[in-house]
């Protein structure tokens, strides 16, 4: 039966098996391998904007009300700020494509714009971010199994790790074996329920508020000035999904219509970010932790929906975070070693590591707020716009968009060194 000429990307696995899929002109593997797009733009409107969702939609909800906590009412402008800049950058990731159609990639733009470094420099910057998402993803675990079971303990060797530290070791050892698999396929559909995922927590949170007993009376603080730069930050983290957009980009079957698709998906992820800050915020105001699943009712059935969509997407998604990362370690052997048992042995490592710093690291914001203020507005806010006005030529005369890039880049610079500098005083002041 000859195939559909509408049939998406959708509808094939987000990841392909090692070898079916490697252009030429990749040295690094990136994060695009995450998310697969045909040889042909064949992708409709709809499907490449329900793409879109999933890519901007993430563990990043969990943490909004925090942030709203942290910055006080007025901070949701920054969101907005932050919602605009990344939209805008979004645009010029796509202006950057018009210029070259041998740009496929996101790395591809860095090439273009200053050469082999700048690839370089762009895939190291986002193999970081994955790596760091992918332990933020076992502290999340390690929170929420050890808020539901509280007191227990496991022994190996003699060394007995209790609480959260337990938690994480035993979700490492079940994510183990979807990070040996060599075919993706299946955990690439799964993890493809970001937006669905998303909507269930908004919805359940929402629930618990309205009718049991929590209600939204907390008053809040207008600003606090003390925490808008973590704030900021986890603001940042929500809106993280540029690499993914030059592969949304050339899948498309109407291209002209891809700046409309960005719109509408920033529009709803802001709304649901915004919602589910204000929400959780009006719950339970200054005591909201980083995590609001943390704050919920563990005997409710509609806090058990919450926690648990929130237990299973991270476990799905673990594999994809870390496989490009093992790729390009792959990559750095000679061929005649075996692939095979590089890659386990790399996988293995990343995880063992991973296990390393998430118990180290005892605070999910505090990482997430890191990988924000750093990794985040470096590869999703200045990156396209350095590429931008290097590529068009723009920043040799002065005018609106010149401006504009302007400010967004004094907001990105500020949101880095304060930034950055709060997330490592914390984590610092945490260990």
């Amino acid at each position: 039966m000859d195939e559909s000429p509408d049939k998406s990307s959708l509808t094939l696995p987000l990841i392909l098996d090692e070898g079916q899929h490697e252009p030429a002109r990749n040295k690094v593997e990136e994060v695009e391998s995450n998310f697969h797009h045909e040889s042909t733009a064949t992708t409709s409107f709809l499907k490449t904007f329900f793409n879109g969702l999933n890519a901007l939609s993430g563990v990043g909800i969990l943490s909004v009300p925090y942030a709203l906590s942290s910055g006080g009412w007025l901070s949701l402008i920054l969101l907005f700020a932050i919602a605009a800049s990344c939209f805008y950058t979004g645009l010029l990731i796509k202006r950057c494509m018009d210029m070259d159609s041998d740009i496929r990639t996101y790395p591809d733009i860095g090439e273009r714009a200053f050469g082999n470094k700048g690839r370089i420099w762009l895939s190291v910057v986002m193999n970081l971010e994955l790596y760091l998402v992918a332990t933020g993803f076992l502290i999340l675990e390690g929170d929420n199994l050890h808020n539901i079971f509280p007191g227990v303990e496991l022994e190996v060797a003699g060394l007995r790790i209790g609480g959260k530290h337990c938690f994480i070791v035993v979700v490492a050892l079940i994510i183990l074996p979807t990070v040996w698999l060599d075919n993706l396929s299946l955990l690439s559909y799964v993890s493809a329920s970001g937006v669905l995922a998303s909507a269930i927590i908004l919805g359940s949170i929402l629930w618990i508020g309205s009718f049991d007993g929590i209600g939204f009376h907390q008053v809040g603080s207008p600003v606090n000035w003390n925490g808008i730069p973590t704030a900021v930050s986890l603001y940042a983290f929500c809106y993280c999904a540029h690499p993914v957009f030059p592969t949304l980009y050339t899948s498309m079957k109407n291209k002209h219509q891809f700046s409309n698709v960005l719109l509408l998906c920033f529009i709803l992820c802001t709304i649901s970010y915004a919602s589910m800050a204000v929400f959780g915020y009006l719950m339970f105001g200054s005591t909201v932790q980083s995590q609001i699943t943390l704050n919920l009712p563990t005997r409710n059935i509609s806090s058990k929906v919450a926690i648990f969509t929130t237990l299973v997407n991270p476990i799905s998604k673990y594999a994809l975070m870390v496989t490009p990362i093992v790729n390009a370690a792959k990559k750095k052997f000679p061929s005649h070693y075996n692939k095979r048992f590089i890659g386990l042995l790399a996988s293995t490592t990343l995880v063992i590591s991973t296990v390393i710093v998430a118990s180290t690291l005892p605070f999910f914001a505090y990482l997430m707020s890191l990988v924000g203020a750093f990794l985040s507005v470096t590869g999703s806010i200045v990156f396209p716009c350095f590429c931008y006005l290097k590529l068009s030529g723009t920043y040799r005369r002065f005018g609106c968009e010149v401006l504009i890039i302007g400010c967004i880049l004094l907001l990105s610079a500020a949101i880095i060194v304060f930034g950055t500098y709060t997330a490592l005083v914390e984590i610092i002041g945490s260990l």
